[in-house]
């Protein structure tokens, strides 16, 4: 009998237990998406959570998943590097506003050839993601690059195999150069690719690149630094051949229009400018407009009033571009109308 009392009380305390873990996860937030915006977010939520004490855990399972599972209401938010038209926002019962920009960038792995060396235009990606030029010796990519000597060495493509919001950059930057990768590719988070091979997130592309000689991909920005990838400069839509920054990301964006009327529908690649990098995107946030768990959604609303101001310094480090301070009122009033 006695030894029934004990492990009663021992199966009490660990009902205890378990429930005041269950109530601590409860008051978590949870994101899903983008892996563009990963470093930065796991950053962010790393300092949120020494300076708060709240948790916000963020799965980067690429933009179309974070679509998905926003629209699923499995978490509290949901990151994109594909803005939703006000249309399907409306449909989905959802908002949207920005958080950061960032750049996509070619990335490859060929002896000799370092950072910001080798020159690419929209018209030799094209050609090379349609399998039109196949090796690193081909003429028009020599025209492109004098002073480089390219080995006989075939090209090994590289893209992303997931619903991914980098993908939608590049190939909607593709589908702007190149009107026969429009009619035949087009853009999207997921396109039928006519060659390479598939990498899961920003983070397999990457790994890929640095592993196999000969190949050629796109990521985000920080991606390459923080692995070391070479990368290329691309010639922009006023002709002048830029590298990748923060200052030609800023650039990109300049000219931009943010209506908050339109949920900030926005997409900036191939922008004008002479300093302005051709594959620039911006990371939105999408949340609930009528969220099942409002603690949540308003513990995430402070995660982002919190990102937008005194997190911008983790974005500079991370090699991203924060938004200007009269986006960030306006994301600021368009929440309260929301909410109001």
């Amino acid at each position: 009998m006695r030894f029934l009392h004990a492990l009663a009380r021992q199966a009490t305390v660990l009902l205890l237990l378990l429930g005041a873990v269950a109530l601590a996860r409860a008051g978590d937030v949870t994101g899903a998406g983008s892996t563009f915006v990963y470093p930065l977010m796991s950053k962010w939520a790393a300092t949120y959570y020494a300076r708060t004490g709240q948790q916000v855990n963020y799965h980067p399972t690429g933009s179309g998943n974070g679509i998905r599972q926003i629209r699923s209401a499995s978490v509290t938010f949901g990151a994109t590097d594909m803005p939703l038209k006000p249309e399907e926002l409306r449909a989905a019962g959802l908002l949207q506003f920005p958080i950061v920009v960032g750049g996509v960038v070619p990335v490859l792995n060929l002896d000799g050839v370092g950072p910001g060396q080798l020159r690419m235009t929209g018209t030799l990606l094209t050609d090379i993601y349609q399998g039109k030029i196949v090796n690193w010796n081909d003429p028009t990519i020599a025209a492109a690059n004098p002073g480089i000597v390219f080995p006989d060495q075939k090209i090994v493509v590289v893209h992303r195999s997931d619903s991914s919001g980098t993908t939608f950059n590049w190939t909607d930057y593709l589908t702007k150069v190149s009107p026969q990768w429009g009619a035949s590719v087009g853009a999207g988070t997921t396109v039928k690719w006519p060659v390479g091979v598939g990498a899961n997130g920003n983070e397999g592309v990457a790994t890929y690149i640095r592993n196999v000689k000969g190949s050629i991909g796109y990521v985000e920005l920080t991606y390459a630094l923080q692995r070391k990838l070479s990368y290329a400069a691309v010639r922009n839509r006023d002709g002048v051949f830029v590298q990748p920054s923060r200052e030609t990301f800023s650039a990109a964006v300049t000219s931009a229009e943010w209506n908050p009327k339109a949920d900030f529908y926005q997409v900036v690649t191939n922008a004008s400018g002479p300093q302005a990098w051709p594959i620039t995107g911006v990371v939105f946030v999408l949340i609930s407009r009528t969220p099942g768990n409002a603690a949540e959604t308003r513990d995430a609303f402070a995660f982002f009033r919190w990102a937008l101001s005194e997190g911008q310094a983790d974005a500079a480090a991370e090699h991203y571009v924060a938004l200007p301070d009269s986006l960030v009122r306006s994301v600021e009033s368009y929440w309260q109308e929301a909410f109001r």
